[in-house]
């Protein structure tokens, strides 16, 4: 007991403290408590904007603003960190859109190269990047093994491969790669894999919906699927036709083949596919494709190790909701929530529909624990980039969501209920497989008010905590500053393959400290339609050294104990630690 006068609580304060309370319905908005003596929750990051004084100016134009007509304006895009030039410091790329009837002067995909002192500089025309039209996803991966990454572009329409030329210039090789598209689609998701444990990177591409421009239904009052709570708004997907998606297999001359017939993938119709993300999820040394699907059932794409694949979501508990609903799925993320060495999966809803958690066991087997977790009551808004990520880097990671609207209509009738601009969702980890949803308490740069899609988390200023690069439609883009509190460690972890592809993308990687063991995986794409940082980030806590072990995309593993942290650790597969590779 207490004799501390009892003070007013509101419902957040509340939530904050004993998430998942609300949402039994035994608690009024409105409530009196005696605060608890018991000890307050030490600091935690804080996130400034600064994307303004970093140099990422440019309006990434997409769709019309304030009215949608088509699917294909609203669902905006992706952006990566890369270090496109090797100088061991993050660039950017954001994916941008256009105008129905044309191209805004400016409009473009933009690649920024980052002057490692916290600015960027706009070299997008120089690297021979620009370009317009309706970008959507975007994957990274040194396809050809020549040290430099490359970048594959997903669009409605044609989609584009970019060669790293390694002189600070990229070149379109849709056409003589063997990626050229015989007819129109709206491609969305991407991801560089290597399926067949082969050293080369091949590419899986997943597909939203099928649409014709030329004779889409437009919103009406009238018309199935083109209106919500009483408000003409652009169509579907329901009603309009599922794709299929396609997998393409490196030939090691700079070719691609479709393979997607003979894989078995061609066979996955049925769904809306977007962001594709590919892990082992059952730890047999083969990578896997989970494809968040928006009000289908998504899917996971587990790999038969000669070259098929087999569909089992439904199974192993990752296609439905928990009560067996359907789930407008956007984003997804990859990592080990709950530290016990499996890889865990974090998927993004639609508004009223909470984001999902799902464990792994470490066979493919997930269970549903979004309720346990605590993230039920956040239902407010449509919800697109996602991931895990240890923030201030205390051991155990944390939950980010980017969020937006696709009826920016709604705001005129239903303001407070559909706004058009809505906040960043940070969601801090209890340590104990629970969540604490954060607010004005995260910074501005969490508060702040956009219309968001994709997202990407990486270390662009290399002061050993992640921030957040946002793609932001019919604006600049955010780059959310993380200003993490000091004390804790933490380590990172560069892998360069040899035997395995070079990007050494599939690669698990197991680091144990202050005895806990934290899984994670280098991707190609994941959040929504982007792609993160690919040097593994490891918050430390207390703990100054660390234990690493790597199961590489080849199968085999590598072990290297008491890591020093506060470091970069650059490991080539076969080789070691690699000498003479500064974090500065």
């Amino acid at each position: 007991m207490t004799n501390a006068k009892p003070r007013h609580w509101t419902r957040r304060s509340v939530l904050r403290l004993f998430p998942g309370l609300f949402a039994s319905g035994l608690v009024p908005g409105h409530i009196s408590i005696v605060p608890s003596t018991a000890k307050a929750s030490p600091p935690f990051s804080r996130f400034v904007d600064v994307a303004a004084e970093a140099g990422l100016t440019h309006t990434m134009v997409y769709g019309e603003e304030g009215h949608i007509t088509y699917i294909v304006e609203t669902m905006g895009a992706g952006c990566a960190f890369l270090d496109y030039d090797n100088d061991g410091w993050m660039d950017i790329f954001i994916l941008g859109g256009r105008r129905l009837d044309g191209v805004p002067p400016g409009a473009s995909n933009r690649l920024y190269r980052n002057n490692r002192n916290g600015t960027f500089t706009d070299v997008t025309a120089k690297a021979g990047l620009m370009d317009a039209g309706w970008a959507y996803g975007v994957c990274v991966g040194d396809y050809n093994n020549d040290g430099f990454e490359d970048l594959f572009v997903t669009y409605y329409g044609q989609n584009r491969l970019y060669h790293n030329n390694g002189d600070g210039t990229f070149s379109d090789v849709t056409s003589k790669s063997g990626l050229l598209n015989p007819h129109t689609r709206f491609n969305s998701g991407c991801t560089f894999v290597d399926y067949n444990r082969d050293g080369l990177l091949d590419l899986f591409v997943s597909n939203y919906v099928e649409i014709d421009l030329a004779n889409a239904p437009k919103p009406s009052l009238n018309v199935p699927n083109c209106n919500y709570e009483g408000v003409p708004t652009n169509c579907g997907p329901n009603g309009l036709g599922t794709p299929g998606h396609y997998l393409y297999r490196n030939n090691g001359d700079g070719t691609f083949t479709d393979v997607s017939k003979e894989s078995g993938i061609a066979a996955c119709r049925g769904s809306y596919g977007l962001t594709a993300v590919a892990f082992d999820a059952d730890e047999d040394g083969w990578q896997d494709i989970f494809v968040a699907c928006d009000s289908t059932p998504s899917l996971l794409l587990l790999n038969n190790r000669d070259g098929t694949f087999r569909e089992e979501a439904l199974l192993r508990g990752v296609a439905l909701g928990s009560g067996g609903e359907l789930l407008g799925g956007m984003g997804a993320g990859v990592g080990d929530y709950n530290l016990d060495g499996h890889l865990d999966l974090v998927k993004t809803h639609f508004q009223n529909q909470s984001t999902g958690l799902y464990r792994n066991n470490g066979k493919a087997e997930f269970d549903d624990v979004t309720a346990q977790a605590g993230l039920n009551p956040e239902r407010r808004f449509i919800s697109w980039g996602t991931g895990f990520v240890d923030f201030d880097n205390d051991g155990n990671p944390d939950i980010f969501v980017a969020t937006g609207t696709v009826y920016p209509e709604l705001e005129h009738i239903y303001p407070a209920k559909y706004p058009a601009h809505s906040p960043r969702l940070v969601f801090r980890s209890q340590g104990n497989g629970s969540f604490v949803e954060l607010g004005d308490e995260a910074g501005p740069g969490i508060s702040a008010r956009h219309t968001s899609r994709g997202c990407a988390f990486g270390d662009f200023d290399n002061d050993g905590d992640m921030d957040v690069l946002i793609m932001n439609m019919n604006e600049p883009p955010s780059l959310l500053r993380n200003d993490a509190p000091a004390g804790n460690h933490w380590l990172k972890v560069r892998l360069e393959g040899t035997k395995s592809n070079r990007s050494a993308i599939g690669a698990r990687v197991l680091v144990h400290y202050g005895g806990k063991v934290q899984a994670q995986s280098v991707t190609s794409q994941s959040s929504y339609l982007s792609s993160n940082d690919p040097r593994l980030h490891f918050g430390l806590g207390t703990a100054v050294t660390a234990d690493v072990q790597i199961f590489w995309p080849t199968g085999k593993s590598e072990t290297y104990p008491r890591l020093t942290a506060g470091q970069l650790v650059t490991i080539r597969e076969g080789e070691g630690i690699v000498k003479g590779r500064p974090f500065r």
